[in-house]
């Protein structure tokens, strides 16, 4: 059995071991495959029967061209990148990798905002360039320092990384809010679901944790944004197009919205004309939330297991049944 992975770089830069996949099959990894050159893409997978993507794309056409295809797996959550509806037609489940980075992204939503609340970075910056040891007093800060106990939290999108999220919250002193379409007891132990119009006015940070679908696609815009508090703070671990970035840069070089932090924007890798890079008050990381190596090893595991039971004919996390 043939197994291609055809951009397996950022699960694995050398760190992690392809040994458990090498167990199954005859495997073959390319660090990156270029994802818009569909004859590369089809000349790398060949007359595999086992397929791994987790940003390079396979369409319709890329399965018409590879007809030895059994099985695709998505080294990621989100499947978008493959035609799933082509895939059934012709019988290939697609398997994703459902939960892999729970706490790692949780855990980073939340470091963003102590970062904003707090600019360790800088102020440690500032100690090295021997900016303390020539002050006159015996502390200095260039910001603002923020507190959040007793501040409220809304979280938009209250699934397994927004409950964390809010657990983690809870634990800082934060009152946690939640708007979800689906609503569930477990959520309720952590938070208060109420409606997004209610959770926008009321919140001090709005952390976005919900999926990219057309309801949510474009929901902080700037008709949103003006039913917030003056000074909000804005986390965004999800999905960069769920931000009209053009209106949160607005919002943020005008106060309205004091700070934000975001993983991910809605071109990636980030476009050098992206207003959020000249925006006041914006940290911005390369999409690393998910990226701890104890995150991805759970989704190499979970990648193996997932083929493990497809060749056991049992086949698990099939986002097209």
């Amino acid at each position: 059995m043939k197994i291609v992975i055809l951009d397996g770089h950022t699960e694995n830069p050398g760190d992690l071991s392809w040994k458990d996949l090498e167990d199954l099959g005859k495997l073959k990894v390319y660090d990156r495959t270029p994802v818009d050159q569909s004859a590369t893409i089809v000349e790398r997978i060949g007359d595999a029967e086992i397929v791994f993507t987790n940003k390079t794309p396979i369409s319709r056409e890329i399965l018409t061209a590879c007809p030895g295809i059994k099985y695709i797996g998505v080294l990621a959550t989100g499947y978008n990148v493959v035609d799933i509806d082509a895939a059934k037609e012709k019988g290939i489940p697609v398997c994703n990798i459902p939960t892999y980075g729970t706490f790692a992204v949780a855990q980073f939503a939340i470091a963003l905002l102590l970062e904003i609340c707090h600019h360790v970075g800088h102020h440690d910056k500032a100690v090295h360039e021997g900016r303390w040891q020539n002050c006159a007093d015996f502390c200095f800060w260039d910001f603002p320092l923020i507190e959040l106990a007793g501040k409220t939290m809304g979280i938009i999108g209250f699934g397994r990384i927004g409950q964390t999220t809010g657990k983690i919250a809870k634990a800082l002193g934060m009152n946690v809010i939640a708007h979800d379409a689906v609503e569930n007891d477990e959520g309720r132990a952590v938070a208060s679901y109420v409606s997004l119009d209610k959770l926008l006015g009321e919140s001090d940070i709005i952390s976005l944790h919900a999926p990219l679908f057309p309801a949510t696609q474009g929901l902080i815009n700037k008709d949103n944004i003006a039913k917030m508090k003056k000074g909000v703070i804005i986390i965004n671990t999800a999905r960069g197009p769920i931000v009209v970035e053009q209106d949160l840069a607005d919002a943020l070089n005008s106060g309205k919205v004091f700070a934000a932090g975001l993983d991910v924007v809605s071109v990636e890798p980030i476009k050098a004309d992206n207003p959020l890079l000249k925006a006041k008050n914006c940290i911005i990381t390369p999409h690393i939330a998910w990226a701890s190596k104890e995150s991805r090893q759970r989704l190499m595991n979970i990648a193996v297991d997932n083929l493990k039971a497809f060749i056991a004919g049992k086949p698990i996390n099939v986002v097209n049944p």
